[in-house]
């Protein structure tokens, strides 16, 4: 009984801790700022013509505007990403640098302190840099960088190191590696309110309410989009804004991380989401009720055993203290070396639980003061809950009856024990449903027929940066026996793609902003891809470049129906005649509803290349080989698109991961205690158990006498779990906009599973007991 109780008290606890950890990095993201809690990041929210806008970046002119209009704005300063490019250094290029413009007071707003150079100062001139400290040793070696310089691809002038920084942490809502002076930037000067691209933060006045602040904002659109809107598109803004709705939205920036709801395409990371904090933390207090529940249970159901020890105890002269005293030492060591395995648990298992979940968690958090107080007080709360039954309840029998044995203590609380049994399993019912949910969900996103083929895909996203020699190489891929077809395009369903917004007016009337993909004549057949009406684009057509192929929904959207084929659609780019309508395929994650979207002959970008051979590695060798006979000083790179796709979802395939491992150890920690409940069990019944044997009784009867009780308690519990973990997974498929169906046969499954699992921890104990030799139980004691 005592390492069943130090076990799965252990493992309980080590599972909260782990946890805890995962929760409390989620919950410190850009806490590291010193000004953290006055900073917030301005967002841009819309409804056009149906279409649900969340961008995370606004127009170049918002944040001073802000700072000029509201007294309780002290600063705005702004990050614009351009993502990856070229850096060349004394004729070294590199291209894994994360690089961006900020305003020259974002080292004021941000503390990201500098280690060489002035913060206030570094970023006022043009074509100035500050760098990490990593990126200046890559750069140029050990020593001194400040005054140093590189080349950025498409600029002539140089940029001048003026500052050196530490490594943006890793709990950042961004993270780059070149911080370049925005002061040379033309678009950030920009002063129209219809278009932009900057990332905007505000700083607070200390103590402002950002709720005060966002409910002054619903003026700037009138005010400053109106009258451009009027220019622009000949409309007014309250004739506009009569079915459509324009507004800014402020941020705290430690919400970002979590709560941010922007378009995936118009945020600087991928963020978190508070519902999986939700999630674990709920995990984690049950893993650690469910153990200390379990060591309570044991503790308490194995007093009765001791009666007699407290008899003597008293007989020999023990008073009631001194019996308070043992019981409760006794349990506070055993809660003790319980949180000791807890700790080496935690140590030993932490680089695995961050392989799993991607986290880079730290063991330094376990020795914060407050995190060892916290576990004293857990460690002297679960000793006084498991032994204060023992202590003081044991401790006040009477002498002569404790003697004689006639202490029933054990069975008076066996009402309460078949509560905390059923409580046990409805948390161990629910998380085998919940896993059982998110793994079909998981595999409904890898099985789902996504309207493409993404099986056997070679992107070279970078095969534009060969510049003449990309037609060369595709050319000679072409010959290659395991080439099947070769297509030039930016555009990627999934993954890293390039991506922008047109414009589109039908019969003169503005219709809405729709995504467009620029592709050439090989790209449906590429992508195995298939059209529903009209043709592919075509050399043999000289008007192909001024036409457009739309999806399904794109038809639908802009209310062509069936018969779209040689409508007539506008954008900037002029008219354009619709000649081909794709089967809807999907180009975002299947958290969103397909947009509808255009597909201009635009060839432009990289290749996408399809293999005929599932010698991917083979094919990957072979381009490798050629892009290396150019000569360029370009890196060759690859990506299947297989694992673009997969990508998108990392964030719920680790959950699901994890939350397998959880559950496999909740449903670990309730079997142990199941398995100590049902040895009490058969100890107390030891004598009936022998008699009944000596009448007659088979041992599969007595099996079904010790385990009927335990069997009632868990299917008790499904009627708790089930509709439970209904209502809540519902909510969590709710998130993705194709979803499954959750069938009966996954709460059958569920409670089979349950079932088998305690039936096989129910049912050895049981064998044991039920196979006995009768002979020891009706021996006199």
């Amino acid at each position: 009984m005592f390492s069943i109780n130090i076990v799965g008290l252990g493992i309980g606890i080590a599972s909260c801790l782990v946890i805890t950890l995962y929760v409390i990095d989620e919950l410190s993201y850009d806490k590291y700022n010193k000004k953290a809690d006055e900073i917030v990041n301005v967002v841009f929210r819309a409804k056009i013509n149906g279409e649900e806008i969340k961008e995370g970046a606004v127009m170049a002119p918002v944040g001073e505007t802000l700072k000029q209009e509201f007294p309780e704005v002290l600063d705005a300063t702004r990050i614009r990403s351009i993502g990856m490019p070229k850096v060349t250094v004394e004729n070294q290029s590199y291209r894994d640098n994360k690089f961006a413009f900020v305003d020259a007071n974002f080292f004021n707003v941000f503390t990201l302190p500098i280690i060489e150079g002035n913060p206030r100062s570094a970023l006022q001139e043009p074509n100035t840099a500050v760098i990490t400290k990593a990126e200046s040793e890559k750069f140029f070696g050990v020593g001194d960088a400040i005054g140093k310089s590189f080349f950025l691809e498409g600029q002539e002038q140089p940029f001048r190191v003026t500052g050196i920084i530490e490594e943006v942490p890793q709990n950042s809502h961004f993270h780059f590696d070149i911080f370049a002076s925005i002061e040379g930037l033309d678009e950030a000067k920009s002063t129209s309110w219809f278009g932009g691209d900057f990332f905007t933060y505000l700083l607070l006045k200390k103590g402002s309410n950002y709720k005060d602040l966002e409910s002054k904002l619903a003026h700037l659109p009138e005010k400053y989009m109106g009258p451009m809107m009027q220019e622009a598109m000949g409309v007014s803004f309250d004739d506009f804004t009569k079915e459509n709705k324009l507004g800014f939205r402020v941020f705290p920036l430690t919400d970002i991380h979590l709560y941010s709801d922007n378009s995936p395409y118009s945020q600087l990371e991928q963020g978190g989401d508070i519902k999986y904090v939700y999630i674990f933390s709920a995990i984690a207090l049950f893993m650690l009720l469910i153990a200390c529940i379990n060591f309570m249970n044991l503790s308490t159901a194995t007093a009765a055993k001791r009666a007699k020890e407290v008899g003597i105890r008293k007989v020999l002269g023990s008073n009631k203290n001194q019996l308070l005293y043992q019981f409760l030492s006794e349990s506070f060591i055993a809660t003790l070396i319980a949180m000791l395995f807890a700790a080496i648990l935690v140590i030993v298992s932490l680089p695995y639980y961050n392989e799993l979940s991607g986290k880079e968690l730290q063991l330094d958090f376990l020795w914060e003061p407050f995190v060892v107080l916290a576990l004293l007080l857990l460690t002297f709360f679960i000793s006084l809950l498991a032994g204060g039954y023992p202590a003081f309840f044991l401790s006040s029998f009477k002498p002569i009856t404790a003697l004689k044995n006639k202490f029933i203590g054990g069975n008076n609380n066996k009402g309460v024990r078949s509560g905390l049994v059923v409580f046990q399993f409805v948390v161990s019912a629910g998380l085998i449903l919940a896993t059982l949910v998110v793994n079909q969900q998981m595999q409904y996103i890898q099985n789902k027929d996504i309207g493409y083929e993404r099986e056997q895909l070679l992107v070279l996203r970078d095969a534009y940066l060969l510049g003449n020699d990309r037609d060369v190489l595709k050319n000679e891929l072409l010959k290659n026996p395991k080439v099947t077809s070769i297509t030039n395009s930016a555009s990627i369903p999934a993954g890293s793609t390039d991506n922008y917004m047109s414009q589109v007016y039908v019969d003169g009337e503005f219709s809405r902003r729709m995504p467009v993909y620029n592709i050439d004549e090989n790209y449906i057949q590429t992508m195995g891809m298939e059209l529903v009406a009209g043709r592919n684009f075509s050399k043999q057509f000289g008007t192909d470049s001024t036409n457009v192929i739309i999806n399904q929904t794109a038809a639908k959207v802009l209310g062509f129906g069936n018969d779209a084929i040689g409508k007539i659609v506008t954008d900037g780019g002029g008219d354009h005649k619709v000649v081909g309508v794709v089967k809807d395929f999907h180009f975002k994650s299947l958290h969103q509803s397909i947009d509808p979207l255009f597909l201009f002959y635009r060839p432009f970008g990289g290749l996408i290349i399809k293999a005929n051979s599932a010698d991917m590695s083979g094919l990957i060798a072979d381009a490798n080989t050629l892009w290396n006979g150019f000569g360029s000083d370009e890196t060759f790179g690859y990506t299947l698109l297989d694992d673009s796709y997969r990508q998108t979802y990392v964030a719920e395939q680790k959950m699901g991961t994890v939350l397998n491992v959880f559950a496999l150890l909740t449903i670990l920690v309730a079997c142990l205690g199941l398995f100590g409940l049902v040895t009490f069990t058969a100890e107390q019944r030891f004598k009936e158990i022998g008699i009944r044997k000596v009448l007659g009784s088979s041992v599969t009867e007595i099996m079904t006498m010790l385990s009927k009780d335990f069997l009632k308690l868990i299917f008790i519990s499904f009627f708790i779990a089930f509709p439970l973990g209904y209502y809540l997974m519902k909510k969590w498929l709710e998130s993705f906009a194709y979803r499954i169906e959750m069938q009966w046969w996954l709460f059958v499954l569920a409670a089979l599973a349950t079932l088998l699992i305690a039936l096989g921890t129910i049912g050895w104990k049981s064998f044991k007991a039920a196979t006995m030799n009768p002979i020891k139980a009706l021996k006199d004691e």
